[in-house]
């Protein structure tokens, strides 16, 4: 006969992973909560913050370091200057970033979501201003469910106040990005910005609020792609957060000073880590894809252990199996990430600074000028991809037959693509119909050079 905690591991088992959230439309009410996990959460996301919302601050030589310029399609990162064109640094990037992100899911599980991922850190925020004004989350679920009262209006405008505000900050630190700083806050606030920037600023605002204030957990259990494949990723070995059913079990209340029974296991059924739970999940009952590693049950299950005099780690981050070959797990990931920063290295080694193409007009291939000589004309253009404005001198393969005419010096700004026309003229009959030439540009300051080909044309009834 299987006894009480058998058949309870045996319906664990059963549900070890769960597809469908119960009560899907019923509101989570998160206790806030301290503990050493939260220590580490809050010291991440500050830092992060700090650098979203800072970046934009810093300059290079006059001008903001970090934009991206939507307008000049440009993308500028201190002295780096990044086109459309060179887009596969980015794509090498995001890359780089998902092989880490598999990697540390395949290691901890969800703990991106739970300690780095903005949806959480800006979730727990405005939790946190409503713990603020509301009081406990009793207390909030009590003024939802109390009727209309001015109290209740004056708490509940004051939260969304606050909560709109902190939205249109959010929406305003991020389109810094994309506006140079100097600009985008003087010219919001004064209503100078054109109707597209306000309307993206609004757009985020009303993001951010509906998100972070009203969508919540429903985005991390429902929309988010992330936790629905990242279950994939896990193995034997993912660490999670896990409830010791063993220890814990049989659970039931006690008071503080009592001594333990000896039917029961360590776990008071207190609820405070489902009241903690920014998903609402319980994690007595086993793996759930919901869960997103934050620690906060644990904290919390540690302070009431603490409370008890019993030992912590009742609810603590665990594998099911210890990796025996503890290396053996990281070489594909170690490998791929090594592969992609050699790949971004040699990006950054064989970029070019400045790029030239030569285009022959197309209305006509040659023509006769007044002295009768053969001429073929020719656009160049140069875009400088440096932050520094550069001088370019244009010459063509040395050749007594023909010679350049034209602007043979060019001068352009950082960042800037210029196009001038320019003429080749033949000393005297060309021997053939088509002959190549070859431009050669030098960028003057950084001594480098390129050469590009091109044609020359004549006809039978020349000279």
């Amino acid at each position: 006969m299987k006894n009480t905690s058998d058949i309870g591991k045996s319906k664990i088992a059963k549900q070890a992973v769960i597809f469908q959230t119960n009560n899907i439309d019923e509101k989570i009410y998160i206790r806030e909560q301290q503990g050493y996990f939260q220590k580490i959460r809050r010291i991440l996301s500050w830092g992060l913050m700090f650098i979203f919302i800072f970046l934009p601050f810093i300059t290079y030589k006059g001008q903001q370091a970090i934009l991206f310029d939507v307008a000049q399609q440009q993308f500028k990162f201190f002295s780096v200057i990044i086109f459309p064109q060179d887009f596969l640094i980015l794509c090498l990037l995001f890359i780089l970033s998902a092989f880490l992100l598999f990697y540390l899911t395949s290691l901890y599980g969800r703990i991106w979501c739970g300690y780095t991922c903005p949806q959480t850190i800006w979730l727990l925020m405005f939790n946190w201003i409503e713990r603020r004004i509301e009081g406990t989350h009793r207390h909030s679920k009590s003024l939802d469910q109390a009727p209309f009262s001015i109290q209740k209006l004056i708490k509940k405008s004051s939260k969304h106040t606050l909560w709109l505000l902190l939205s249109l900050f959010t929406a305003l630190t991020f389109m810094s990005y994309f506006i140079p700083i100097k600009t985008l806050y003087s010219s919001f606030f004064t209503m100078e910005s054109s109707l597209l920037v306000q309307g993206w600023v609004y757009f985020f605002t009303l993001c951010t609020y509906l998100n972070a204030g009203w969508v919540k957990d429903k985005m991390c259990l429902h929309m988010c792609p992330y936790a629905r494949f990242q279950s994939v990723m896990f193995n034997k070995s993912t660490k999670f957060i896990t409830y010791d059913y063993s220890r814990g079990e049989t659970r039931g209340p006690r008071k503080i000073n009592q001594d333990k029974p000896e039917d029961k296991g360590d776990c008071i059924d207190c609820n405070l880590c489902v009241e903690v739970c920014p998903v609402g999940i319980d994690i007595r009952d086993g793996l759930q894809y919901e869960c997103i590693n934050c620690g906060l049950c644990a904290d919390a299950c540690d302070s009431v252990m603490d409370k008890f005099n019993y030992p912590k780690g009742l609810i603590k981050y665990q594998w099911q199996v210890k990796s025996k070959n503890k290396w053996s797990q990281h070489i594909g990931y170690s490998v791929a990430c090594f592969l992609t920063i050699l790949a971004i290295i040699g990006w950054g080694l064989t970029r070019d600074t400045f790029e030239v193409s030569i285009i022959r007009d197309r209305q006509a291939l040659y023509r006769i000028n007044h002295q009768g000589n053969v001429e073929n004309t020719y656009r160049v253009k140069i875009l400088n991809k440096t932050s520094e404005h550069q001088t370019y001198l244009l010459s063509i393969n040395a050749n007594d037959n023909f010679r350049l005419r034209g602007n043979k010096k060019f001068i352009v700004n950082a960042g800037e693509h210029i196009s001038n026309t320019v003429t080749i003229v033949s000393n005297s009959k060309p021997k053939a119909k088509k002959t190549d030439i070859t431009f050669k540009v030098v960028a003057n300051n950084l001594k480098e050079s390129k050469s590009k080909l091109s044609t020359f044309f004549s006809g039978d009834d020349v000279w």
